[in-house]
């Protein structure tokens, strides 16, 4: 547990494999273990069933032929079935390679033909359909093993999760939990773990090695920083394909937290309400859609919740200003509580101890909302190439705007660009067959090239400021980041999405994706038929609205970052239309070739600098 001088006495993290950490937690923790709802109730595996079936996977891996070093895939959602093919590989020494569920046929095919895998399980009829289309392209697969029960019988190359358990059953029936144990033990931390393929904003995906000791180290380092005991419980539904929710699973199944498989991302909301966890990671969006939801009431309530959110945030900012409230404050304070923000505890299962945040920069607005409310987000900052975690806030150290101070054993310095570079035993062995773009991300002296832009400030706290890549150079040559910007359009309960868009061009514009819900309500109180979204984003009075919310939103901007011109788009950015990658980041890309005639619109008559 981290302790309030841990910054001023940083311990040093050994050398160990994630096999140690496992079996430190199986060795250490009883009852429940993790929980998954199967269409009706939901049930939990026990640490004992849970280290049994771990055994009984590892052999089975072993039974069809792999050996330590070889690669096996995992396509799948999270559920009880894909964390238990991560650890059997783990424990087997095969390294798995984890395959995002949303991705194409052909993306996959890319995958499994790059890693080599020998074996890839598959979730659902679904995914398994995408194996059969590219099976001919994968010439070193060999198995595919299917969690669901399908219809229809399957082909040769293809066994049901029950029959995959079968054969580990068969495999291991002479083998001691001890010689397990042994067996498994012979992991060495600088072997390759998983290999993990980048979703990428950009180009192909590139498989990022990273070995028992990045993970290993950077599971005990963000332990120092982030509290957890056995009691607590968690909700997991982001992707386990995505290197955030799969070390934060490691690191909570560790302290023998309880980890419960949301049913999905679209039950988020009822599974937060009947699991009730204390702790919960997850990507920005879901907090942007939490408080757009808040902030969309109307007539009293809305008024309500306005001037509760204007207290709350008075209450902040005395707070970060190190002065204490006065009796009316408090008092004002105590009334906002009981009549807005208790209720927002209660949606979330009423016994959250606090978010961890990742993947993106969560608005400072948004998350000082959430504080004032009661809810502490602890915001973080990594990259799958770090495993991920480098710099994380933490309950003793917390500074909204930033995303903390390193965890132990990791090193934080500024380039003279202002590009973040990082090092220590959590940073990448490289990618994978790709020795030049390695070289072109760690130098010499083992720093990371992060592509993210920063700074530090005097208490050693790391700010990001944006994507390299993704600086605006305007026709004056004046710098600027995109994304603060578009995360003050985004705190607009009318904005569910934005795209600042500007590199080279005398003013800066936007395309905006309302958020759909909050419009719809918006429109049925003025009366206004909604038909469609693309008529509707037509409507006058919808464009005076967003004319509003965007010039509201400029007031808080420097002259040269203000919004001068803007289009509505009648669809959500989402990761099966290509806008979006797994884990929720923009592919600009992508939405400029999309999207190019509305820009070439907002720009028609302008001479480019």
């Amino acid at each position: 547990m981290g302790t309030l001088d841990y910054y001023a006495n940083p311990r040093q993290i050994p050398e160990g494999t994630l096999v140690d950490v496992f079996l430190e937690a199986f060795d250490q923790h009883r009852g429940e273990a993790f929980r998954y709802h199967d269409g009706e109730r939901w049930n939990q595996i026990t640490w004992a069933e849970g280290f049994q079936q771990i055994k009984v996977v590892a052999g089975a891996l072993r039974a069809l032929g792999l050996s330590r070093g070889d690669t096996a895939a995992i396509l799948s959602e999270n559920r009880p079935e894909w964390a238990l093919s991560d650890y059997g590989c783990l424990f087997a020494g095969v390294v798995d390679v984890p395959i995002y569920s949303t991705l194409t046929a052909e993306q996959i095919a890319y995958v499994l033909g790059d890693s080599q895998s020998r074996l890839v399980f598959l979730s659902s009829q679904e995914q398994f359909d995408k194996i059969v289309e590219i099976w001919d392209e994968c010439p070193d697969l060999q198995w595919a093993v299917v969690f669901d029960a399908l219809e229809a019988d399957l082909p040769a190359w293809a066994i049901s999760w029950g029959d995959f358990f079968d054969r580990g059953r068969a495999f291991v029936s002479d083998l001691s939990d001890e010689g397990f144990r042994h067996e498994a033990s012979q992991a060495a931390p600088d072997d390759v773990a998983t290999l993990l393929y980048t979703s990428g904003t950009t180009g192909q995906p590139k498989g990022v090695m990273l070995t028992h000791n990045n993970l290993a180290s950077n599971v005990r380092a963000s332990l120092l920083a982030i509290p957890v005991t056995p009691a607590d419980v968690t909700l997991s539904f982001l992707p386990l394909s995505h290197v955030l929710q799969r070390m934060v699973d490691y690191l909570l199944l560790h302290r023998g937290c309880t980890i419960a498989y949301a049913r999905s991302l679209q039950t988020v909301p009822e599974d937060l309400k009947a699991v009730r966890p204390t702790i919960v990671v997850s990507v920005p969006r879901l907090y942007e859609k939490i408080y757009n939801r808040v902030m969309e009431a109307r007539g009293i309530k809305g008024a309500l919740v306005q001037w509760a959110r204007e207290v709350g945030q008075a209450k902040v900012l005395e707070e970060e200003a190190g002065r204490t409230l006065g009796l009316l404050s408090r008092t004002a304070y105590a009334v906002a509580d009981r009549l807005v923000f208790r209720k927002l505890r209660e949606t979330l299962g009423g016994r959250l101890r606090f978010f961890v945040s990742g993947g993106a920069p969560l608005s400072p607005d948004i998350n000082r909302f959430f504080y004032s409310a009661g809810v502490t987000i602890l915001e973080g900052y990594g990259l799958t190439e770090t495993s991920p975690v480098t710099n994380v806030n933490t309950p003793y150290w917390f500074r909204i705007g930033t995303v903390g101070k390193p965890v132990a054993n990791t090193e934080i310095q500024i380039a003279e660009d202002g590009e973040i570079l990082a090092r220590g035993p959590q940073i990448m062995r490289g990618y994978f067959n790709m020795p030049e773009e390695t070289a072109e991300v760690i130098d010499s002296d083992n720093w990371f090239y992060t592509g993210d832009i920063g700074e530090l400030d005097d208490d050693g706290y790391l700010r990001i400021t944006d994507r390299k890549k993704e600086i605006i150079v305007n026709a004056y040559g004046k710098n600027v980041a995109p994304a603060p910007i578009e995360n003050t359009l985004k705190s607009s309960v009318f904005i569910g999405q934005a795209v600042v868009i500007g590199d080279r061009r005398k003013f800066l514009s936007a395309l905006l994706v309302p958020d759909f819900d909050a419009l719809t309500a918006w429109a049925e109180r003025q009366g206004l038929r909604v038909e469609s979204m693309e008529s509707l984003i037509e409507a006058e009075t919808v464009r005076e609205l967003f004319a509003a919310e965007v010039t509201a939103a400029n007031r808080d901007l420097a002259r040269y970052e203000q919004i001068r011109a803007w289009q509505l788009l009648p669809v959500e950015f989402t990761i099966e239309t290509g806008e979006l990658t797994p884990t929720q980041k923009i592919k600009r890309r992508v939405v400029l070739s999309k999207y190019g005639h509305l820009v070439d619109a907002m720009y028609a008559g302008e001479t480019q600098g």
